[in-house]
């Protein structure tokens, strides 16, 4: 691990995922980018393209996570680290939890991002709320087909 010219640690990884939003940046995207890391390696990277793709989902930390899973063969991928340069939405951390990744690291805060329109705490703020007082309307409406097996029952039977 290297010092700042503050003296304050930086770390390899996290400065990968830095030097990414920054490119990203000057590519026209926005200042996100981030890292998979296995075994002390860079596994993979992503970075935001959201704006590129028109692709709400298209997040740093989903592309990274993406390009691991593929170079994996799996969609498992404990064992591995990401490293983000901005702290990770709800929805990435969530992908992270699925996907079995047990670490992350970020180097801007949602309080860092939000003078900037880059905070996602509202979004989180929602999210703990029971689902009646969610700002989303949610609903659950148990249907089943009954001409069919149950879809669960099917998915199992062919696990």
């Amino acid at each position: 691990m290297t010092r700042t010219e503050s003296g304050a640690p930086q770390h390899p990884f996290l400065r990968a995922a830095l030097d990414l939003a920054y490119a990203n940046v000057e590519r026209g995207g926005r200042p996100f980018g981030a890292v998979v890391v296995k075994g002390g390696g860079i596994l993979a990277t992503g970075v935001n393209e959201v704006i590129g793709t028109h692709d709400p989902t298209a997040h740093a930390e989903l592309m990274a996570i993406r390009a691991a899973s593929q170079k994996l063969g799996s969609p498992n991928l404990a064992g591995c680290a990401v490293f983000a340069s901005g702290h990770p939405c709800p929805m990435c951390m969530a992908a992270m939890r699925l996907a079995g990744i047990a670490e992350i690291t970020y180097a801007y805060s949602n309080e860092d991002g939000a003078p900037y329109g880059l905070s996602t705490a509202a979004v989180y703020a929602d999210l703990a709320k029971p689902f009646a007082e969610q700002s989303m309307k949610i609903t659950y409406m148990p249907v089943r087909l009954e001409s069919r097996v149950d879809l669960y029952e099917l998915w199992k039977s062919k696990a």
